[in-house]
């Protein structure tokens, strides 16, 4: 089978990191890939050992030249189907060129914003298959109206072996300069609005007085960046808050870090909650979108109201204190990755649809996140007939 991927995105991680691992692992089952993605982005780089690379302009949303940009591509490529990752522009320009040449098309759904009905009735009437990597994201888009026989679930992966290592604390102390009497937690996210940070920025002057070697460790780039840094400095934290920047050594650095926060507003899931979790840290998270499903409570981590910063450091404190439950739930969210967020599994999960397009009279069959319901059956939330159960604490 012949796959051409479509991916915007410039840096390797989110989406075009799931992207590469879906491409590698096609590889490795005999498949070839195709990518089209922007010229000189890490994603291009990347993948030239696992795919050919078609660098193209991609403008954004707004972008109708990528229409026939696409179309010229599909032409020289003959791909037996397309999969359209993410945004900036693929979803809706690829599925349009891809009707216009009749190649059977896939998009993945990777964020829980809900989109208004007349745009879900629009967007999605241009592919064959919309593939959520979370229920949550699978719930919005049935919400919104999005046709149940088109919707499959195959959740995002992680990449276990890269995370899964013992704590360096020199090279902690070397690369960033936390000292070692410090106790560092950590945020790993884009310095966006729903990530949350300015949450947990608000709950950490009683947790610095709780714990005075306490030390937070920002992990990524974004526009947010300057705002945060005032409110650090208004609230007089300079010394127990650092901008880390993005790193491309975060599996050494994770390993190090007591607990992960992750105080967002929406998730589809949370690539870093798979990170953390293969690293074995504990993890405090929004209980919000997807990320009940890589973050299940008192299991692998804690779960709190999104938006509340007092319930957010309870949460933090409850960890930094009860270091045996601490060390519990970073043992349970190793043995969760394991079973439920491995590369094989996604890749699996991610062909079964493409053999769904490709086969003639195959039936709608809906791939869920714990199995395969039977051709022709009403899609649920699970397998097997069961329905799925929530992983929210307060359900």
């Amino acid at each position: 089978m012949k796959i051409l991927h479509v991916e915007g995105g410039r840096n390797l991680y989110g989406g075009a990191l799931q992207a590469l691992y879906l491409m590698q692992g096609l590889a490795d089952r005999g498949h070839r890939n195709a990518l089209v993605c922007p010229a000189g982005s890490d994603l291009a780089q990347a993948a030239a050992v696992c795919a050919q690379v078609w660098p193209m302009a991609m403008g954004g949303d707004l972008d109708l030249r990528l229409i026939p940009r696409l179309r010229r591509c599909l032409r020289r490529c003959r791909p037996d189907l397309v999969h359209l990752h993410g945004r900036i522009g693929a979803d809706v320009m690829g599925g349009i060129a891809c009707r216009l040449e009749g190649v059977p098309v896939v998009h993945s759904r990777r964020v829980d914003n809900p989109e208004p009905r007349w745009m879900v009735a629009f967007k999605y009437r241009l592919h064959d298959r919309v593939i959520a990597i979370s229920e949550g994201i699978g719930r919005v888009l049935l919400a919104a109206g999005l046709p149940a026989a088109k919707l499959r679930i195959v959740r995002s992966a992680v990449d276990l072996g890269r995370f899964d290592r013992p704590c360096n604390r020199e090279r902690l102390t070397a690369e960033l300069g936390v000292p070692v009497p410090a106790r560092p937690i950590g945020i790993v996210a884009q310095l966006i609005p729903r990530k949350g940070h300015r949450f947990l920025i608000e709950a950490l002057p009683p947790l610095v007085e709780a714990f005075p070697h306490l030390r937070l460790l920002i992990f990524g780039k974004g526009p947010l960046e300057q705002d945060l840094r005032r409110r650090v400095a208004s609230a007089g934290l300079e010394g127990h808050v650092q901008f880390a920047g993005f790193r491309e050594d975060l599996p050494d650095l994770l390993p190090c870090l007591e607990l992960l926060v992750h105080p967002a507003t929406r998730e589809g899931l949370g690539v870093s909650l798979l990170q953390a979790a293969s690293a074995g840290v504990p993890i405090v998270a929004g209980n919000v979108g997807g990320i009940p499903e890589a973050v299940r409570h008192r299991h692998n981590g804690l779960l709190v109201p999104p938006g509340d910063p007092q319930a957010l450091g309870a949460a933090v404190a409850t960890l930094l204190r009860d270091k045996g439950l601490a060390r519990q739930l970073g043992a349970a969210g190793k043995a969760l990755m394991r079973s439920e967020f491995s590369i094989d599994a996604m890749v699996e999960g991610n062909l079964a649809v493409y053999r769904e397009l490709t086969k003639r009279g195959s039936g709608n069959i809906f791939i869920g996140s714990r199995g395969v319901a039977q051709p022709g059956s009403a899609p649920e939330w699970g397998s097997g007939g069961r329905r799925f159960k929530s992983s929210r604490p307060d359900q």
